[in-house]
């Protein structure tokens, strides 16, 4: 996902262009690829290039509960300015911005959304993804998928100490 910033870079401030995404590819630290599908804005700053997007891609992972291989959509929607290394005219060398984790447009005026895309897809997934929302999990005794039936473990024993709360559960169920 490079653009070619060099003559954005010499437009008048407020100067966009926009850009149509439709492509399958594995970001850095993926090896799966990815459907990238949305759009791209680039606008002159006074600095550099703020760059807006409104991207939805899906990805693939495993449910937390049941580990079973799921896919959900994530929408990346982000704005992030680059700031150019080299002056767009002559060519110089530009200082560094004083924030070290900027986003920069490389020397030969090639913009690079791909890792600021990563970087927003990783925190746009969910922590615990979940194959549908009443997962029943694994059985924690041997494994077996509990969303596909009941396991055939013996019923757990229950702690003494718990055993008056059990027995009031079980008066109070509905008979």
């Amino acid at each position: 996902m490079e653009f070619a910033a060099g003559q954005l870079l010499r437009e008048t401030i407020g100067t966009t262009v926009r850009y149509e995404i439709r492509e399958r590819r594995a970001l850095p630290g993926d090896e799966t690829p990815t459907e990238l599908v949305g759009s791209f804005t680039l606008m002159r700053t006074d600095k550099g290039i703020l760059v807006s997007t409104d991207i939805h891609c899906t990805v693939a992972g495993r449910c937390s509960r049941c580990l079973t291989e799921i896919t959900y959509p994530v929408l990346l929607a982000f704005q992030e300015e680059y700031w150019p290394t080299a002056d767009a005219s002559t060519g110089e060398m530009l200082p560094p911005p004083d924030d070290p984790d900027a986003f920069l447009i490389d020397p030969h005026q090639i913009l690079d959304l791909t890792d600021a895309v990563r970087q927003y897809r990783v925190m746009a997934e969910p922590m615990q993804p979940l194959c549908k929302p009443d997962c029943l999990g694994l059985c924690p005794r041997c494994g077996y998928n509990l969303n596909q039936g009941l396991c055939g473990c013996p019923r757990q024993d229950v702690d003494a100490r718990w055993l008056a709360l059990t027995e009031l559960a079980e008066k109070l169920e509905p008979e």
